[in-house]
């Protein structure tokens, strides 16, 4: 028998790496990650190497179904390597790698909601030609024809990630028309940015079925409108234990002092979106509350009555990269 696995990786394209695959065909099912073959690539093409020493390395480290091809056809998430085996410099995973093995007596658990935005052309999906929709405020998780847009391609894109087998949580309209939202996790650190990464390829590859684009953009449309952001939802086993709300307490001061290095690790362009507006905090300020969706560190309510739960970072922009994200969480937090 033959089957198709789509390698998937992420380039060097700055500054916010793109997704990249292509397939190879098998010859036999595979039932783990450590039956794949390693396979080369071209790195001039990618940003990730020069065209006179071009060549670079997919090292398979997760799979999953492909609900695309079906039946035992795979998609597999890479790393890259160097053509000698050594880590890329375009590998974020690897440090999150050595990172997740360092911290494992932490127990991280992370939840990531990743919202983004429908663009048919140049206009967000169902936004009139050349103008604009009724200000904002009805949308946000909305029904019907007139307040939500491409609620297809969602439920199509939701439908795929289950059948792969990703642990999404949720789904719903964001306060943008045209923009949406799903939640990966609770998962390790691993499990959760490459099923992030995984759930993304999928999105941007059921969208090309109804021509439409899914832009990860912090700010995909200037003015009084929400950006897109990633909210971190993060905690430690202690946090999640009787007495836990000291520990997230302890946990945002130490976020406060490194404010400036979680900012440059949480993507591109999330200037125009951390503004101190549309439920956002300014990207020069630092401040954390209980049920404050205008702070940087949201606790919620639900963690400050029990007395333990987790935090969320509301920084991230919709276009971070997880594995830096949830690295440089667990560096500050658990250092």
């Amino acid at each position: 028998m033959k089957i198709t696995a789509e390698y998937i990786w992420m380039d060097g394209h700055e500054p916010t790496q793109k997704l990249r695959s292509k397939t190879k065909i098998l010859n036999k099912k595979i039932e783990s990650v450590s039956e794949l073959p390693e396979w080369g690539f071209d790195g001039s093409s990618t940003n990730q190497a020069e065209g006179n020493f071009s060549d670079c390395l997919l090292k398979p480290i997760w799979l999953c179904k492909d609900p695309i091809r079906g039946e035992d056809n795979i998609l597999v998430m890479c790393e890259v390597m160097n053509s000698d085996g050594s880590v890329h410099a375009s590998n974020t995973r690897a440090h999150l790698r050595e990172l997740a093995e360092k911290f494992a007596k932490e127990n991280v658990w992370f939840g990531i909601e990743q919202e983004y935005t429908f663009f048919e052309g140049r206009n967000p999906l169902g936004w009139p030609e050349g103008g604009y929709p009724a200000p904002q405020g009805p949308f946000y998780c909305g029904v019907g024809a007139d307040e939500v847009f491409g609620r297809e391609i969602v439920e199509d894109h939701l439908d795929i990630c289950l059948e792969a087998g990703l642990e999404v949580s949720g789904i719903n309209a964001e306060v943008m028309p045209g923009q949406w939202e799903y939640q990966i996790g609770p998962l390790g650190p691993l499990e959760v940015a490459d099923q992030m990464w995984v759930s993304r390829w999928l999105l941007y590859r059921v969208s090309e079925d109804y021509g439409v684009s899914a832009t990860l953009h912090p700010k995909p449309v200037k003015g009084d409108w929400n950006g897109a952001g990633a909210h971190i939802n993060f905690s430690t086993q202690s946090m999640r234990k009787k007495g836990g709300m000291k520990v997230i307490e302890d946990a945002c001061e130490k976020l406060s002092k490194k404010h400036d290095e979680h900012i440059a690790v949480y993507g591109a362009h999330n200037d125009q979106r951390l503004t101190g507006k549309h439920e956002t905090c300014s990207i020069s300020q630092f401040r954390y509350g209980v049920s404050d969706r205008g702070a940087s560190i949201r606790i919620p309510m639900q963690t400050a009555n029990d007395g333990f739960g987790y935090l969320e970072d509301r920084r991230p922009s919709a276009n971070m990269d997880p594995y830096q994200a949830c690295a440089i969480l667990i560096e500050t937090t658990c250092s």
